[in-house]
């Protein structure tokens, strides 16, 4: 009969140290504060004096050193410098065992904590968390540990959903927040508001400015870092980006559109831009303005006009509006004898010479196109009161959108309808038997259906903003014209790009000049 001897262990089976061995383990304390106020600060300072004592009091423990991390948030361990560095070098074998308060305080997210920990298993590293008596490599540590982190992360949620609540409570009552520090214009009123602050409100009105007057966002941004003044966050570099923000911003009209951002997640605090997941709130009126109203819209307008150019936008061929009769080409700005004295600026057809057939349309110089666009403004305000009239007229009845509305209603409700049937189709499908080539065509028919009325409805909406568009650029078109004289002798840039939609050459060297209004002038 075979004979069976025991031999016992002589490692441990995680730290893989001999069981009989006086060798210390080497004890790391972990300390972390969720904010940085001098309370926080406090109790901040009493964790690494705690840890310290509290290590160095074991005799069978050797003292590492307390890795710290202070005002930040446990929900992740993305920016946790201190605690990325304590599992470095936990994971390089400084350490044998990880002393901490608690599973909070190690991470609110159950699946950063586990993983972290099985980490550190696998490298024989164990943690002690002191509030919950847990030691990991304890037989019910880990499901101890799965527990109490799930339990911390439903904390965190119940926190996020609280805040979240409170922000978008705020939101519905209307009240405005931004960030004052990098919010060009504004500062934190005594009332709580949003006060404008004059000299930086004076930056905003030339940014609008040199946009109707033609200039590109980096134009306006070389323009400001050329006069030495500072970006909203205080520095000399200018980025194209920061313009574009502050053209589009409605809250330098006065309004204030809340909730154009939300948190989709709580536990990695990413944000995304609210297209419809959760209620915006608009505010009319809800603090002092820099920019008037009618000035906003038709940066807004003079935006997609740009962006609808199908190519780059050029600040230099009289701000892409000098159109080529033959070949409905750009003009564009070319120079002769650039380095001797008969040095001459022309604009012609960019693709004159591209084509089969050579466009027919003439060379013109800079000051022909704007003595000509004088004599065209001059006759369009020498009938300005009809003009004015039929602006409104044209405003009131081409852009009315009464019945387009009352039409994406029918489309919206079919596909809400159509949105229960299919439902109730593939709920029958799953709980009764039946022919499943006249399931599949059924819903294939539902399909069809459905995507006929978001088709007709995609091209109502479509259609729907472009009237909305031309309704508000006749109103500040309109705004525009009983702004001006009734006669001009000098050029004026800015009526170019606010008042002109486009201007073609023709092959007689005549220039037609189409206004906002639809009104043509043969000059």
């Amino acid at each position: 009969m075979a004979k069976v001897r025991t031999i016992p262990a002589t490692k441990n089976k995680f730290t893989a140290l001999p069981t009989n061995a006086l060798t210390k383990r080497r004890v790391a304390g972990y300390a972390r504060v969720s904010t940085d106020s001098d309370e926080q600060f406090t109790s901040y300072e009493a964790q690494i004096n705690y840890y310290t004592d509290y290590i160095k009091s074991r005799t069978d423990w050797e003292f590492v050193k307390v890795y710290t991390d202070e005002g930040i948030s446990a929900l992740g361990t993305k920016h946790r410098d201190g605690f990325k560095k304590m599992i470095a070098d936990a994971l390089a074998g400084k350490i044998d065992l990880i002393v901490t308060k608690s599973v909070s305080r190690f991470a609110r997210n159950t699946v950063d904590s586990l993983v972290t920990i099985r980490k550190l298993k696998e490298k024989g590293v164990e943690c002690f968390f002191e509030k919950e008596n847990i030691y990991t490599f304890d037989g019910k540590g880990e499901l101890l540990l799965t527990i109490m982190s799930s339990l911390a992360q439903e904390e965190s949620r119940s926190i996020s959903e609280n805040v979240t609540w409170g922000q978008r409570k705020r939101f519905s009552d209307g009240k405005v927040s931004v960030p004052y520090s990098t919010f060009l214009g504004f500062e934190k009123g005594e009332d709580g508001n949003l006060k404008v602050v004059p000299e930086e409100a004076e930056t905003v009105r030339i940014i609008y400015k040199l946009f109707l007057e033609g200039k590109t966002t980096q134009g306006i941004a070389n323009y400001l870092m050329k006069h030495g003044i500072l970006s909203p966050a205080g520095k000399q570099k200018w980025q194209a980006s920061t313009i574009s923000s502050i053209l589009t911003n409605e809250k330098y009209k006065g309004d204030a559109l809340l909730q154009k951002r939300f948190t989709a997640d709580f536990l990695t605090k990413e944000l995304r831009i609210n297209n419809g997941e959760v209620p915006q709130y608009y505010v009319e009126n809800s603090h002092e303005a820099i920019i008037t109203p009618e000035e906003f819209d038709m940066v807004q307008d003079e935006m997609a006009r740009r962006k609808e150019l199908g190519r780059a936008y050029s600040d230099k061929a009289f701000h892409s509006k000098l159109i080529c009769g033959d070949c409905g080409g750009f003009y564009g700005r070319k120079v002769w004898h650039s380095t001797d004295e008969y040095r001459t600026v022309i604009f012609q057809c960019n693709r004159k010479f591209m084509n089969e057939i050579k466009c027919a349309t003439p060379r013109l110089t800079e000051d022909e196109i704007k003595q000509r666009f004088l004599i065209a403004y001059n006759d369009l305000m020498g009938n300005r009161s009809t003009v004015l009239a039929d602006c409104e007229l044209i405003r009131q009845t081409l852009c009315d959108t009464t019945t387009m509305d009352a039409e994406m209603q029918h489309e919206h409700d079919e596909m809400a309808v159509v949105s229960e049937l299919m439902q109730a189709h593939i709920k029958k499908n799953a709980s009764i038997a039946q022919s499943q080539e006249s399931y599949a065509l059924e819903t294939e028919r539902m399909e069809n259906r459905y995507n006929a009325a978001l088709e007709h409805y995609t091209a109502l909406e479509a259609e729907r903003d472009k009237r909305v568009r031309k309704s508000k650029e006749l109103t500040a078109f309109i705004t525009m014209l009983k702004k001006q004289p009734l006669a001009i002798t000098e050029w004026n840039e800015r009526l170019w790009i606010t008042l002109l939609e486009t201007a073609t050459v023709t092959a007689d060297r005549k220039i037609v000049f189409r206004f906002k209004n639809g009104t043509e002038i043969r000059v």
